[in-house]
């Protein structure tokens, strides 16, 4: 289970060290080896050990492309997905592409959310976690049945 929020920096060839806490999961979980995909809804990216995008590829493969949606999210979530290989220091490689879709800069965020990460660009996460705060704050009545029985 990845969580947290890791403030990382990307060189100037486009390479990130996956941070510590990680490298030793990845490895044992995937040799390492790594999808990167555009997320079609935010200004990120989102990174997949190989075992758990296979799975998630094998969904939307599985669905229609007669749909107009299914098959954007197709094009978009397969057409992206690229390969990531961790090296001995525990960095990847990020192609070109892919930084410019989500505006990536040297300073970045990995966060953790369960069996993937997302990459963001630290000034786009800021903004966007600040107006997700603000999104919830305001509306602090309508929180979904699912979640109404839970304590934190």
């Amino acid at each position: 289970m990845f969580r947290g929020i890791n403030p990382i920096n990307m060189d100037a060839k486009g390479r990130l060290a996956m941070p510590t806490r990680y490298r030793d999961r990845l490895l044992v979980d995937c040799k390492g080896q790594l999808i990167a995909t555009i997320d079609p809804e935010s200004t990120c990216l989102l990174i997949y050990p190989l075992q758990e995008w296979e799975v998630i590829e094998q969904k939307i493969q599985a669905l229609s492309s007669f749909n107009k949606v299914t098959r954007r999210l197709q094009r978009l979530l397969i057409g992206h997905a690229t390969d990531l290989e961790m090296d001995n220091q525990g960095r990847i490689l990020l192609p070109q592409s892919l930084r410019d879709y989500a505006s990536l800069n040297k300073s970045l965020v990995l966060v953790g959310q369960g069996k993937k990460f997302e990459l963001w660009d630290e000034k786009s996460w800021h903004k966007q976690r600040n107006t997700w705060l603000k999104e919830e704050n305001a509306k602090s009545d309508e929180i979904p049945e699912q979640l109404q029985d839970l304590a934190l």
